[in-house]
């Protein structure tokens, strides 16, 4: 009976075919079942101009709510610019965009725009409203530039932006501190003669950084189009919105401030 069945055994298995090493290579390359009943794997979204505005809308709501507790608690400004100013820098080098250390730097951020926004309207009564509707016009007037005439930056333009942006941004910098460590004004409030008359530095310096927000917004606008034509993920709109907002603060605390120039 042992010898019947072991015939029967040799017997079926010379029955069983032979697999070739190709198939054998490719049942041992299949995923394993799991992983084959999941599906294929989902791709990332590509970013739309969509997802831009209603990021950018979510960090200008969350800037504005800060904004309202600095200006009622102006002693908050100092220390939430000093926060902005940390978590700005780091958001300008990671590689990958981060939604909390973004939205953290628009609360910040808001808190020290509302701060010094209420300062420059106690001393200046209207001027916030004044500088709000001028980076709104400025605002218009880039997008439709940018729009309906075509205005792009090549890559030497846009070499010279990123240098000159870089420089405005570290002379700011050493500028606040000095300011803030000697109780001056800074490099702002140094006054000089020019044909004839006598006016402060700072109107030239509001001027120029005034005209160098303004071109920036091409560079933001240029960075959404090329990131929507060339597919990018949709996650790198909060590093495209975190821009604009940057920009468009940078622009109406420039404003404000050569507004009081003037008002001055």
């Amino acid at each position: 009976m042992m010898n019947r069945a072991i015939n029967q055994g040799a017997q079926a298995g010379r029955n069983q075919p032979v697999m070739s090493d190709q198939e054998l290579n490719n049942l041992f390359n299949q995923p394993a079942a799991e992983n084959r009943n999941a599906g294929p794997q989902v791709a990332d979204r590509a970013m739309t101009y969509d997802d831009v505005m209603m990021k950018t809308g979510v960090l200008f709501a969350i800037l504005l709510a800060g904004a309202v507790v600095g200006w009622f608690v102006p002693m908050l400004a100092l220390p939430a610019a000093l926060i902005a100013l940390v978590l700005g820098l780091v958001n300008a080098f990671k590689k990958e965009p981060s939604k909390a250390l973004i939205i953290g730097y628009a609360a910040f951020e808001g808190v020290f725009l509302g701060g010094i926004s209420g300062m420059f309207e106690a001393t200046f009564p209207g001027i916030v409203v004044q500088a709000v509707l001028a980076t709104l016009s400025v605002f218009g007037v880039m997008l439709a530039l940018f729009k309906f005439k075509g205005v792009r930056y090549g890559s030497k333009m846009m070499k010279f932006m990123m240098i000159a942006v870089g420089g405005y941004a570290i002379f700011s910098i050493i500028n606040f501190f000095f300011a803030m460590f000697t109780g001056s004004g800074g490099a702002r409030s140094v006054e000089i003669s020019l044909f004839g008359m006598t006016f402060p530095l700072g109107v030239i310096i509001g001027i120029v950084a005034t005209v160098l927000a303004a071109m920036t917004l091409i560079m933001d606008f240029q960075m959404i189009e090329e990131g929507v034509k060339h597919k990018i993920p949709e996650k790198y709109s909060w590093m495209c919105a975190f821009s604009l907002m940057v920009t468009l603060v940078w622009l109406y605390i420039e404003i404000l401030r050569l507004i009081s120039y003037f008002r001055d």
